[in-house]
């Protein structure tokens, strides 16, 4: 066991060195110098970076495309594509260690896992992302869905949290979980056995976007609906949390 368990560490440890070697920030092209006068937003854009990889005994492989900023020398630039990478290193991370219970010889084909992404902000100060991952590990009955969500205020070189949208003290998630609890009912999707998965936590609300129509909730399968019903994602408009947005913060400008 303790093989086991050092083999494993060894083998995660190489493949973050290997990742780092090929992270964004670490490539070698000439970046251009960002214009101080000008805001930093209207002067860069995302673009995918693709990765792929495939390895036997056990077999996989991993196709992705990371959400990067090219071409701009500034730490908030770096600070966005760091943040990007460690996200993307942490799904290779996940997979690789669950090779390391598989057998040599697939079982049905071998592991997948395929990254790619969703920029659902209008241009602006906020780029507001959506992973969409998606995979198989070989053996199992199906495959699986998940999504990580990033708000990155590229203005400040700093990832947006969820509480800082509202005011201080105010019971937002009481608001959110009342709205999508309402609007998840509504669907043919068994939420009733689900419901608790709607229930105002934080845990339960940490796939947010910001969008021009209203704060998108993205909750996992099986969070508020079987796997036949997939991911569900409910917009909450600003209308509905008018009286909670910081005026100041990220959505002040959505309630004016």
């Amino acid at each position: 066991m303790k093989s086991h368990r050092f083999n494993l560490l060894v083998m995660l440890f190489i493949l973050t060195l290997v990742l780092a070697a090929c992270s964004p920030s670490s490539t070698s092209t000439s970046p251009r110098v960002v214009d101080p006068s000008r805001p930093l937003s209207q002067q860069v854009s995302v673009s995918p970076l693709h990765f792929e990889e495939s390895g036997e005994a056990p077999r996989y492989k991993i196709t992705a495309d990371v959400p990067t900023i090219i071409g701009v020398d500034d730490p908030r630039v770096k600070a966005f594509n760091d943040l990007t990478y460690a996200d993307y290193q942490l799904f290779v991370g996940e997979l690789k260690g669950a090779l390391q219970g598989m057998p040599a010889e697939p079982v049905s084909g071998g592991s997948t896992l395929d990254v790619r992404y969703e920029l659902v902000s209008l241009p602006g100060e906020i780029i507001s992302l959506k992973y969409l991952i998606a995979g198989y590990a070989d053996g199992e009955p199906q495959p699986f869905h998940n999504i990580v969500t990033i708000n990155f205020n590229i203005e400040t070189g700093q990832e947006v949290q969820l509480d800082s949208l509202f005011l201080a003290g105010s019971n937002y998630l009481q608001t959110l979980s009342a709205y999508c609890a309402t609007e998840l009912a509504s669907r043919k999707i068994g939420f009733e056995a689900f419901a608790s998965g709607a229930d105002p936590s934080p845990e339960n609300y940490q796939h947010w976007n910001i969008t021009a129509d209203g704060l998108v909730i993205t909750f996992d399968e099986y969070q508020v609906a079987d796997y036949a019903a997939g991911q569900q994602a409910v917009t909450v408009p600003y209308s509905t949390l008018k009286d909670l947005i910081d005026p100041q913060g990220p959505l002040g400008k959505y309630v004016k």
